[in-house]
């Protein structure tokens, strides 16, 4: 059985430490390889994997792919390295996958120097803290004993200014139960991270975990931490929890320590050798080696190891015990390295067995956050900017795919489409579909198609399903034929992938069934006659990929009426049926022509992609939290000439529209504002925000946007715009009160919020 892609790389820049933590997989445990590694990765081996990680991903497509900067301590490498390291891997990448680059430190060597490279190399950074000083110096200590404590929480709060937020991945925190949890937890959560991940110390069971109070002690004091979290609103993500959550309702998890899904990281050591996750080094001496190496083996070749063939088998790799128990859907086991013994091998349930089944069934138990719609703290979050908006945004483009997956069921029970089609849908429903879903033009055309079937009507371009079951197919690397009705454009669609182009009307008839196969190449004819393959034109910006769909392609939703698709208490997600016949018309037409297309021979010029890059360049320093933010909720662009008046339409959330014919620092600008507009439309999708006063509080909400764009630039004149639009705001905010006696609690909360957001400007916040 083949092993997966490896998505995640490992790589050992530096193999010592300034630490001599007594809980370090890496020093304290079996494996003592390390003393046999150089101290710090050559340039040909960094140069060789860069280059080795750039042809995995090209051999099996990858859209993406994660290199971690580890160690010992990546940053005794120093700047220079660091920041030869990840050119090389920016060159390499470039043009095959975007690259996702991350560190992992204990934070004593960063400064402003250091935070300023990381912030420019778009270095994610995170940095191990235990929690409070007690509880950080137990085992985060010196050579000579001395505790790191204080050393690491000024990095932290370095790291964590406005000119380095960018590059702040969030907190390690290894867990030990001789601690107070309220009191790490309260640690923490002072430093505002934007993730916390909690790591259970390397144990097998030959050397398990000390257990003072129990046998799930463990999932006590995880329990304790998941209990104020949850009473605190979620302040941050915790991967842990979150992964729990995500397996329960029957999504893929997110941490290797949970689930039953094959491994896709590896491991590159300073000296270039190819291993398995450090966690190993737990079992015994060259337990992670592979006897591959960057210099004469491929990542392919590699995944070819028993170790890594072990870990494809899912639920039959597991014992006995573990198939028998009632949340391994959810567990997988645990983490690998915790269920060695000796004589047994892996064949073991987890070390920590009875602390997961705990967790697990009280992470079940707890009420479930509703996924359509935002706790308080991320609605808040929204407006106030900040921080937090990248978590909050990352929940809202959630509970938009949960919009999109209920629209899409209404659709199935209504009878849209072919039994084909659908057949083939449920049966790659998952991940795969997820990406299509993900394309804003998607949730336009579900609207428009969940109202006709409301109405009785006959839903418009059912085609665009079998375009989305062969997308999905892409996504998922399997062939798929479908049998497509095509109208007189000859266009069939295939949303976030790419269209396929019959021939002129000449030579084909008006409309008619095309036999149409799709796999990971594409889409193409069954019987091989002529068509043009146009895949979806792609666009490097800011180290994020965006999808570059045309204005006449990615029609918008309109500007006013209740846009929210699924109604509430019906059992079948109906849509709204209060749309104006103007907006119903708007709908309908983004859903009866292409939703994201590929070339054109009149699109945008290479120098408006340098335009763009240069705007982000722009925003990138100055509003580094809107930045982080609009990566994680943006993934389509729509070109058009001039600028888009205020109340023009604008796509539904995912998409912005930006002009063609504009400079960077004005584009940095429609950045700012259009991110508004579309969080605007993500949340009037998932709230009643009242129909009288709506477009006043869109006013408000866009206007505060660009208030705070301008006071983000340096001159005096910036600040005289500034508080020209802080009082555009507020005259907004008072229309909106004029005009809105029956608004809802959900509107007067989103007018309170921009109220608070512009007077923190005034304030300097």
């Amino acid at each position: 059985m083949a092993a997966r892609p490896f998505r995640q790389f490992v790589v050992k820049v530096h193999s010592r430490c300034d630490l001599a933590c007594d809980h370090c997989y890496v020093y304290r445990h079996a494996d003592q390889s390390w003393r046999r590694r150089p101290r710090v990765m050559a340039p040909r081996i960094a140069r060789a994997t860069a280059e080795r990680i750039a042809e995995h991903a090209a051999a099996h497509r990858l859209r993406r792919v994660t290199v971690v900067l580890h160690g010992g301590e990546p940053l005794l490498a120093g700047p220079e390295r660091l920041s030869s390291m990840a050119r090389e891997l920016r060159r390499s990448l470039d043009g095959v996958a975007v690259l996702d680059l991350r560190m992992q430190t204990n934070g004593l060597l960063l400064d402003e120097a250091f935070c300023a490279v990381l912030a420019r190399e778009r270095i994610r950074t995170g940095v191990s803290l235990d929690g409070d000083r007690a509880s950080h110096d137990r085992h985060r200590v010196r050579a000579d004993g001395s505790g790191s404590y204080d050393d690491v929480v000024r990095a932290i709060r370095l790291l964590g200014r406005p000119a380095h937020r960018a590059a702040f991945a969030g907190l390690l925190c290894t867990v030990d139960v001789s601690n107070d949890p309220d009191a790490v937890y309260e640690a923490l959560a002072e430093l505002r991270p934007p993730r916390v991940d909690f790591l259970l110390p390397h144990a097998t069971w030959d050397h398990p975990p000390p257990r003072p109070h129990g046998d799930a002690d463990y999932a006590d004091w995880l329990i304790t931490v998941y209990d104020r979290w949850n009473a605190d609103d979620r302040p941050f993500s915790i991967r842990m929890f979150e992964s729990v959550e995500a397996a329960a309702s029957g999504e893929a998890g997110f941490t290797e320590a949970l689930g039953l899904g094959s491994p896709d990281l590896v491991v590159i050591e300073t000296d270039g050798s190819i291993e398995q996750a450090d966690w190993l080094k737990t079992v015994g001496e060259g337990a992670p080696a592979t006897g591959f190496h960057v210099l004469s083996d491929t990542f392919d070749e590699a995944s070819a190891h028993a170790g890594f063939q072990a870990r494809t088998l899912g639920l039959d790799g597991l014992s006995e015990q573990c198939r028998r128990c009632p949340v391994v859907e959810i567990c997988g086991g645990g983490l690998y390295g915790h269920r060695h013994r000796s004589g047994s091998g892996f064949g073991n349930p987890s070390v920590y067995c009875p602390d997961l089944l705990r967790l697990i069934q009280h992470v079940r138990a707890a009420p479930a956050p509703p996924r359509d719609t935002l706790s308080p703290a991320d609605f808040t979050a929204l407006t106030a900017g900040g921080e937090r908006e990248r978590t909050a945004v990352l929940r809202l483009a959630e509970a938009q795919l949960n919009l999109r997956r209920a629209m899409l069921a209404y659709l199935h029970q209504g009878g849209a489409g072919s039994a084909g089609t659908w057949q083939a849908l449920l049966g790659m429903d998952g991940p795969a579909l997820d990406a299509v879903l993900a394309d804003p033009a998607m949730h336009a055309w579900a609207v428009a198609a969940c109202a006709a079937i409301a109405r009785g009507l006959d839903v418009p371009d059912t085609a665009l399903l079998d375009g989305v079951a062969l997308a999905t197919a892409v996504h998922a690397r399997r062939s798929l034929e479908l049998p497509v009705r095509v109208g007189p454009s000859g266009v069939v669609t295939l949303p976030t992938v790419g269209r396929l182009l019959l021939p002129a009307p000449a030579s084909r008839p008006p409309a008619g069934t095309v036999q149409v196969v799709a796999d990971d190449g594409g889409a193409r004819r069954a019987d091989g006659s002529a068509a043009v393959w146009e895949p979806v034109r792609r666009l490097a910006v800011g180290g994020i990929t965006l999808r570059l769909a045309h204005a006449d392609d990615h029609r918008p939703t309109g500007a006013g009426g209740d846009r929210r698709p699924v109604a509430r208490g019906t059992e079948t997600g109906g849509t709204e049926a209060g749309r104006t016949g103007a907006e119903r018309t708007d709908a309908g037409r983004t859903g009866t022509t292409p939703t994201d297309t590929g070339g054109t021979d009149a699109g945008p010029t290479e120098a408006w992609q340098r335009s763009l890059e240069a705007a982000w360049g722009i925003l990138s320093p100055r509003q580094p939290h809107l930045a982080a933010a609009l990566a994680a909720g943006v993934s389509t662009v729509v070109a058009v000439d001039g600028e888009p008046a205020e109340d023009a339409p604008r796509p539904p959330f995912g998409a912005l529209v930006l002009p063609l014919s504009a400079p960077p620092e004005d584009l940095a600008l429609a950045l700012a504002r259009e991110w508004q507009y579309a969080k605007f439309a993500a949340l009037r999708d998932l709230y009643d925000l009242g129909g009288a006063g709506r477009d006043a509080l869109r006013r408000a909400y866009v206007r505060l946007a660009v208030a705070r764009a301008w006071r983000a630039r340096p001159g005096d004149a910036d600040r005289e715009r500034a508080a020209h639009w802080q009082r555009e705001v507020v005259a907004a905010l008072g229309s909106f009160a004029d005009e809105a006696g029956g608004s809802t609690a959900a509107g007067r909360r989103l007018a309170a919020d921009i109220g608070a957001a512009a007077r923190a400007l005034d304030e300097g916040v």
